[in-house]
């Protein structure tokens, strides 16, 4: 191989990364939270990190290297009465769940997606604490995608019955985990 050809052959791969820089179409993690409290996304295709808030559901700005745990020793603090709720992305969008790996699945609908997991209604009572699957459309401003469907594990955390016999059970669940639903 010649320097002249193996010159050219480095920068047409050189031209190529640059060019393919920001051509991820980045499909994120549900946020994380760092060491030091504040909230992360990472993209689970080409790893990218940005910081996450919750407040605007919004991803703010690219971190540069990951969030580095610090150990830091708690003082004593007397912790407040009242906390405010997180805020909560309204939806009315069609979700299928069921007890994970087991029966058939329900179908039900999502009233809303918030940091600490979603509210959903449907006609299966589900026990508190057992894990279940769901698959639902999850909001672009969380996942980063457009029609992102997702398998979704979550813990039901409490369950009452609705004064609206139509809506079904209402079902609050703590997201743990989810994975993107890649139609072929």
């Amino acid at each position: 191989m010649s320097f002249l050809q193996f010159t050219k052959e480095t920068m047409t791969q050189k031209l190529l990364d640059v060019f393919m820089l920001g051509r991820c179409a980045h499909e994120f993690s549900w946020p994380r939270r760092a060491a030091d409290g504040s909230y992360y996304q990472v993209c689970l295709l080409c790893a990218a990190e940005y910081k996450y808030d919750w407040k605007t559901m919004r991803r703010i700005e690219r971190l540069e290297a990951a969030p580095e745990p610090a150990i830091k020793r708690r003082a004593h603090t007397k912790k407040p009465t009242w906390v405010p709720r997180a805020r909560r992305l309204k939806l009315d969008t069609p979700v299928r769940y069921r007890v994970k790996n087991l029966g058939n699945w329900s179908e039900g609908i999502l009233e809303n997606i918030s940091q600490s997991g979603v509210l959903l209604h449907g006609p299966e009572q589900l026990p508190v604490n057992s894990l279940v699957e769901m698959v639902f459309e999850m909001p672009e401003e969380i996942s980063g995608q457009k029609n992102s469907n997702v398998l979704c594990q979550a813990r039901i955390i409490r369950s009452k019955e609705t004064r609206d016999t139509e809506a079904g059970l209402g079902l609050a669940a703590a997201i743990l985990d989810y994975k993107f639903i890649h139609q072929s």
